[in-house]
């Protein structure tokens, strides 16, 4: 295998063309390794990604207890934190930061599919960016969220001071400042955020 190494400080592993890991043989690294957070591209590349730092961990919990105090009152899905990977259907298996399933579709979901890396995509996603995310990636990967059938994502950057808004219509909207209200629009009926930056 050959590594490069990305400007953000993720590891990225290019398995050679002739072999690719299925999704049994990612699963099963994934849990061989569980103190490494991983992710695999569309493209088969595996993304190993560094624990974030004390105080986006803090963040980040802060963000998915909103989202599971809103969700227990609601009681129309589930929340899941960031070590949960979704397979994607363009096989890419992601692990946002908050992410919340309609209860209908995850509940069609075979037990067996659910206990692994279960192959679908979450209706909200949050994605947080620490110090050393690149803005680029992550973007590129709220872009792939949505072609995969996310229907409503966060990214919030606390380094400058946005949080963009991306909808399952296509349309993004971009938000700046130091507090913000954001909505669960149609998708988490009744949610709203306090977002400090």
């Amino acid at each position: 295998m050959v590594a490069t190494i990305q400007k953000s400080d993720h590891l990225t592993l290019h398995p050679p063309s002739q072999y690719q890991f299925d999704d049994d043989y990612f699963f099963a690294l994934c849990q061989a390794n569980r103190d490494l957070r991983l992710e695999r591209d569309a493209d088969g590349n595996i993304i190993l990604m560094p624990p974030t730092g004390s105080e986006t961990g803090r963040y980040n919990s802060e963000m998915s207890a909103d989202v599971v105090i809103w969700n227990r009152k609601k009681q129309t899905g589930y929340v899941f934190d960031s070590s949960t990977g979704f397979t994607l259907s363009n096989s890419a298996i992601r692990s946002p930061d908050v992410s919340w399933i309609q209860k209908n579709r995850w509940n069609q979901l075979p037990e067996a599919k659910r206990e692994k890396f279960a192959p679908i995509c979450p209706d909200f996603v949050i994605e947080i960016r620490s110090k050393k995310d690149s803005i680029r990636e992550l973007k590129a990967k709220m872009e792939e969220y949505r072609e995969n059938g996310c229907r409503l994502g966060w990214l919030i950057d606390r380094i400058d001071k946005t949080v963009t808004i991306y909808r399952e219509n296509g349309s993004i909207e971009i938000r700046t400042g130091e507090r913000l209200t954001l909505s669960g629009e149609a998708v988490l009926e009744g949610f709203e955020m306090e977002v400090i930056l």
